[in-house]
């Protein structure tokens, strides 16, 4: 069973760890050659409970949300936690409006759960975009705002633009073998109840390649996984989500990997084997 979390300060609970669907449906162009496969993926994860679907208007260029809309159909809606972003090329007041309505007609849906800024613009201001996703707010387009790849700093001064609603979670890389995001932003997301939405928590493949070898970090999830019944990547995203601020969105496509990622949930490391972990991974 994966266990939820509260969402920000929504009081709607969404699920520890969800699915991210970047490189499904192709990279900065559309692959349609696994699309049965990437359907079936999605759908496994769903099934298995991992209903946080991850995925973004660039993935794919949108293929990726049509594959999203053909995976949930038949799902109730309200079962579904459907969260997608917006390019930075498309952050202008108008354009970030276009680009939801495009998002949208992909994923088949009337709204999404959560539209995020994917990344930060210099060359749109900020304000900007924030009133856009705040017109989608209000229209019911949208339930909750997000950011994506923000520093504190720019998360504080874009929550300073909306008037009837808050960000809700930044999606930002973090694993054990990438925790910048604790030298500022893990400390200012705890204290004002925004969620933080961890890509990459299995460091793109690195986490297995540690957890093969003879390294301190490598031993170390071998040994706690031991303690625990579980497999060292169960482990090591089980310490990603630890903090009851924190979820996790893996990409997989095999069900045994989607069953792993799963397994992942539903348990918590104690607070030393977590410090451990914590120790080892920042030697």
């Amino acid at each position: 069973m994966i266990t939820r979390k509260v969402l920000g300060k929504t009081g709607e609970k969404i699920p520890e760890i969800g699915l991210g669907t970047w490189r499904m449906g192709g990279g900065s162009k559309p692959d349609r050659s696994r699309d049965k496969e990437w359907i079936e993926a999605i759908r496994t994860a769903i099934e298995l409970g991992m209903t946080h679907i991850d995925t973004a208007e660039m993935y794919g260029a949108g293929h990726a949300e049509e594959l999203v809309g053909e995976a949930i159909k038949g799902y109730p809606r309200e079962e579904l936690f459907i969260a997608t972003k917006v390019w930075p090329t498309n952050l202008r007041y108008d354009s970030v409006i276009r680009s939801c309505e495009g998002s949208l007609g992909r994923l088949g849906l009337k709204y999404v759960d959560l539209y995020m800024i994917h990344w930060p613009s210099e060359e749109v201001p900020l304000r900007e975009t924030m009133k856009a996703l705040e017109k989608l707010y209000k229209d019911g387009k949208i339930r909750y705002i997000g950011v994506s790849n923000f520093s504190a700093e720019l998360l504080e001064e874009a929550r300073s633009y909306l008037s009837v609603t808050d960000v809700v979670a930044n999606q930002v890389e973090y694993s054990l073998l990438n925790r910048s995001i604790e030298r500022d932003l893990f400390d200012y997301c705890r204290r004002e109840g925004v969620t933080i939405t961890a890509y990459s928590p299995l460091a793109k493949g690195r986490i297995a390649t540690e957890a093969r070898s003879e390294t301190r970090l490598g031993r170390a999830l071998r040994e706690v996984a031991r303690k625990y019944g579980k497999t060292p990547l169960q482990v090591a995203l089980n310490w990603v989500v630890y903090q009851d601020f924190v979820i996790a969105i893996p990409k997989a496509v095999s069900r045994e990997h989607l069953e792993e990622n799963a397994g992942a949930s539903g348990w918590r490391l104690d607070t030393s084997d977590y410090e451990y972990l914590s120790r080892v991974s920042a030697e």
